[in-house]
């Protein structure tokens, strides 16, 4: 998305926020925190896998943005309080958190065991609670307000098979979310998601060119599978004022798929 540089205001800009990316070390985190800090806000890029997530704050720089890297796993609270100290100390208080850290498993339900099981609800909704609720804590501690752009998925809008762990754990996110958007609006806090579609990534992109790929594609309105860029616009929209009034939605970014399959 291009931002405009000419002097006049732009309520998508994000100067003078401090956010926090989550899974941001690769795919979607990675692209999210470039995104912001283009915007203008001082990005910190949390992940576990510490030099890639270095690396991704680096290209960040590179492009003229300011950003840190930060060790961090959702699923532990003292990493968590950790990365959230290193962060102001180095730019101040999280105001803006992008809860991406997500973890996914193909498989039948009846072969899903309670390890697979817990992994995922640990880390895409337990972990998202944890982190949300910590800058959450901190904002409401200091009288400041802030936004919360967690990362949802259609399916957690619509059945699809193989995919039931991951798809409870994206459905937790939407409805916690209208609950902390409900809680949390007296602080001048909002919470909103973005519920993407099938974004082309490396991580799906032999997946989603097979022969299989391309029947889900003729399913997509659209008949195209979406790219990064096309997150860019949600995203602003609800981390920045452009969205001052919006709270509480779960938005999605999927050429139409999710209407086509109600």
């Amino acid at each position: 998305m291009s931002i405009p540089s000419d002097g006049v205001s732009d309520p998508f800009r994000m100067d003078g926020r401090v956010a926090l990316v989550s899974g941001a070390s690769s795919g979607l985190g990675r692209h999210f925190a470039g995104v912001l800090a283009r915007a203008g806000a001082r990005v910190a890029l949390g992940a576990r896998r510490a030099d890639e997530t270095r690396k991704a704050a680096e290209e960040i720089a590179a492009d003229g943005g300011t950003s840190v890297a930060v060790p961090l796993d959702v699923t532990d609270q003292s990493s968590i309080d950790a990365a959230l100290d290193a962060i102001e100390a180095r730019f101040g208080k999280v105001d803006t958190l992008v809860n991406n850290a997500g973890v996914a498993s193909a498989q039948p339900s009846l072969d899903v065991d309670g390890e697979a099981w817990d992994r995922i609800l640990d880390t895409n909704l337990k972990g998202a609670w944890l982190l949300a609720r910590a800058c959450a804590s901190r904002l409401v501690a200091g009288g400041a307000p802030g936004a919360i752009v967690n990362i949802a998925s259609i399916v957690g809008h619509r059945v699809s098979g193989g995919l039931m762990p991951y798809a409870v754990s994206k459905a937790g996110m939407v409805h916690m979310t209208r609950v902390l958007a409900m809680e949390w609006a007296r602080h001048g806090i909002r919470v909103n998601a973005i519920a993407p579609g099938y974004i082309e990534t490396d991580l799906n992109r032999e997946f989603l060119r097979s022969e299989a790929g391309e029947r889900l594609r003729a399913r997509v309105p659209q008949r195209r599978f979406g790219e990064p860029d096309d997150l860019d616009g949600a995203l602003l929209l609800l981390a920045s004022d452009a969205g001052r009034f919006i709270t509480g939605v779960s938005l999605p970014v999927d050429g139409g798929h999710l209407v086509n399959s109600l």
